[in-house]
Formats: C-alpha cells, sequence, structure tokens
C-alpha cells in the first residue's frame, strides 16, 4: 500500500514537473529569450528562411549586449589605469582583470556578429515558402 502511494506521489510530481517545463519554454521563446538548448535545438533543426531569420536576430541582440557590456568595462579599465602601482603589484592587477573582461566581451561580440552573418545569408539564400 505505501509503495503504491509512494509510486503515484512520484508521478503526480514528474508529471507536474513535466507541465512546468513546457510552459517555461513556451513562455521563454515568447519574450525572444531563448536557453542555450533552445538556441542549440533551433539550429540544428533550422532549415526555412523564418527560422534562420530568428537565429540571426537573436544573435544580434547577443552582439548588442556584449558590446554594451565591452563598453562599461571598457570605462572601468580607463577608472582603474588611472590609479596603477607599478611597484610592488601583484598579478593580476585590478586594471588587468577590467582589460581582460573587455577583451573578452568583444570576442563574444565578434562571434555572435559572425553567426548573425551566418544565418543572415542562409536566411537570403533559402527560398521563400508561399
Amino acid at each position: 500500500m505505501k509503495r503504491i502511494l509512494l509510486v503515484s506521489g512520484m508521478l503526480t510530481l514528474a508529471l507536474a514537473g513535466v507541465g512546468n517545463a513546457q510552459a517555461t519554454a513556451s513562455l521563454a521563446s515568447a519574450d525572444g529569450r531563448y536557453t542555450q538548448v533552445q538556441i542549440k535545438k533551433m539550429a540544428s533543426n533550422a532549415h526555412t528562411p523564418e527560422q534562420y531569420i530568428t537565429l540571426a536576430g537573436y544573435y544580434l541582440n547577443e552582439q548588442a549586449k556584449y558590446l554594451r557590456q565591452a563598453a562599461e568595462e571598457k570605462q572601468e579599465w580607463l577608472r582603474r589605469s588611472q590609479n596603477v602601482m607599478v611597484v610592488a603589484a601583484k598579478y593580476p592587477r585590478p586594471v588587468d582583470s577590467s582589460r581582460y573582461r573587455y577583451e573578452y566581451f568583444t570576442y563574444e561580440a565578434a562571434e555572435a556578429q559572425g553567426l548573425a552573418e551566418k544565418y543572415g545569408k542562409l536566411a537570403a539564400s533559402e527560398p521563400m515558402n508561399k
């Protein structure tokens, strides 16, 4: 009897979790925000111009986000470079951390731009189905 109750309770929780995950996934794609898993799945399953345009738009948004973060980090890098003590400086200095973050954000922006261009070209090369 206890085993039946335990199994039925576990099934109820599992089904509730699946329903919640599906609702969350549909809300994320309605907002235009996607998880990495959704983007990978979209990229592997994309074959229509609309899907390619969606992917290109996602990567353009990512590029804009990284460029904004890079600009903020560049300001922080400049601020920290005003106050650098060369003597007895330990590595990594705060100015180094800001520079590395700036370089990371610019690299990620370039990668996102490349992917946006790739999917934009794929969308342009595919014939529109009517």
